[in-house]
């Protein structure tokens, strides 16, 4: 990884000569009160290594008649000047061959000298950043599309089956009524064959009472016609069996009512308003049931896709571990960013920069001073475990500070600020201590 080795830094707006070599591993801190040019070493090394479109607005020192001068010394030998009217670039390596802004854009990443641009950016922006550099953006937002789509039908069909539920139990039921409706057309169909029964039945009553007359009349007609009774007595004979086969048919006959018919005939829509309701009822409690049974179908559809979700960010070459993705935000140790404190959203910020572009060694931080000097120290602690360097700037001058700046120097270290007709001599060299 490329570090920053040495930086020189003369007639940059507040600057007026200031010479440091930072600590190779963690972080140093330039110091001060506001206004006095902590914020211009980090423009400078910005527009050093970043390029013109870094170029502070107004790059000359305020009151001097001399151009910028950078100077910037990297760990892998690489130099880079920028100075002369036009603040012209050279980029110079070990072997003495001249390079330009394309050789520096190879290792320094822009997230690097710029990191409030990552640390402001939303919640969805850091962590489509981070998805895409581990390269699981595009199927983790497939599952997520999915993932959405199931979960709006299942919104839907669990909704219906409330509906259905709802429905099911505002329906009247009436446990006398019939399973189905009643057609009155049957009901008449059965009253006209019980008639025609109960006709057939009076016609043999009827054959019944003829016979008994004949039977009665043939007797008396033997008692006048004395001379006929041979003949009379065979007849008799004859219709007193008839009499008897008549009478054994009738003794097991039985009249049906069609009251009950006939009333069923007269409430028949009161009836099938019952039947009506209780199939209503039955159907909506019917569909609630298939209805929840697909919300929870679609239910073990989303918890699947979120098991592939995981999964995928699992197995994931991850910049940090503790680091996630969950619903489009970064996760660290559990927590969302506004959660984070200052020294985890540093630790989380920088490890993503660093994945962009790993030979990018450095991180430049403007305004520490909202972190408590526990979390500096963790956050520092962080740096030197992984190796990685970060310039910072606090408004402060306690003991944490590395380095004071005051009125464009390094404090004790102020030079004569007279117009030089030539560059100032060079500055004194500060060596950062390690934090």
């Amino acid at each position: 990884m490329v570090t920053i080795s040495k930086l020189e830094i003369e007639n940059v707006k507040r600057v007026k000569a200031v010479k440091i070599e930072p600590s190779s591993a963690g972080l140093t801190i330039v110091g001060g009160k506001n206004r006095q040019g902590k914020t211009s070493i980090l423009d400078a090394l910005a527009w050093g290594l970043g390029g013109n479109k870094y170029r502070p607005s107004q790059a000359n020192r305020e009151g001097s008649t001399i151009p910028p001068y950078l100077h910037i010394v990297l760990s892998n030998g690489l130099i880079v000047e920028r100075k002369g009217k036009n603040s012209d670039l050279k980029v110079i390596d070990p072997n003495g061959q001249k390079g330009g802004q394309q050789l520096l854009d190879s290792f320094v990443e822009e997230l690097a000298i710029d990191l409030p641009k990552f640390m402001n950016a939303s919640n969805k922006e850091k962590a489509n950043i981070l998805l895409q550099i581990i390269g699981v953006g595009s199927k983790l937002h497939e599952l997520e599309v999915k993932e959405q789509e199931v979960y709006n039908r299942r919104h839907a069909i669990g909704q219906i089956a409330d509906q259905k539920v709802k429905y099911a139990k505002e329906q009247p039921f009436y446990p006398d009524a019939p399973k189905e409706l009643v057609s009155a057309s049957e009901l008449i169909r059965q009253q006209q064959e019980i008639l025609a029964k109960n006709g057939e039945n009076q016609r043999k009553r009827q054959r019944v009472a003829q016979i008994e007359a004949a039977y009665a009349s043939q007797a008396r007609e033997v008692e006048r016609l004395k001379a006929l009774l041979a003949e009379a007595e065979s007849k008799y004979t004859m219709l007193g069996a008839d009499l008897q086969t008549a009478q054994k048919d009738t003794i097991a006959l039985h009249d049906e009512s069609t009251a009950e018919l006939e009333s069923n005939i007269q409430q028949i829509d009161e009836i099938n308003r019952k039947v009506r309701a209780n199939l209503d009822k039955d159907k909506a409690e019917t569909d609630a049931g298939e209805y929840r049974q697909q919300y929870e179908q679609l239910t073990s559809e989303i918890n699947e896709i979120r098991k592939h979700k995981t999964d995928l960010l699992t197995n994931a070459n991850l910049p940090l571990p503790g680091l996630s993705v969950e619903d489009g935000e970064l996760i660290y140790n559990g927590q969302k960013w506004d959660n984070m404190s200052g020294a985890d959203q540093l630790m989380v910020a920088t490890s993503i920069v660093r994945k962009l572009k790993p030979d990018c060694g450095f991180i430049l931080l403007d305004k520490l001073e909202q972190m408590d000097l526990e979390s500096l120290k963790e956050f520092g602690q962080w740096l030197e475990q992984e190796g990685l360097q970060a310039i910072a700037t606090r408004v402060s001058t306690g003991e944490e500070c590395s380095i004071i700046i005051e009125d464009g120097y390094v404090a004790g270290e102020e030079q004569a600020t007279a117009p030089q007709p030539t560059p100032p001599a060079e500055p004194k060299t500060w060596k950062a201590g390690e934090f």
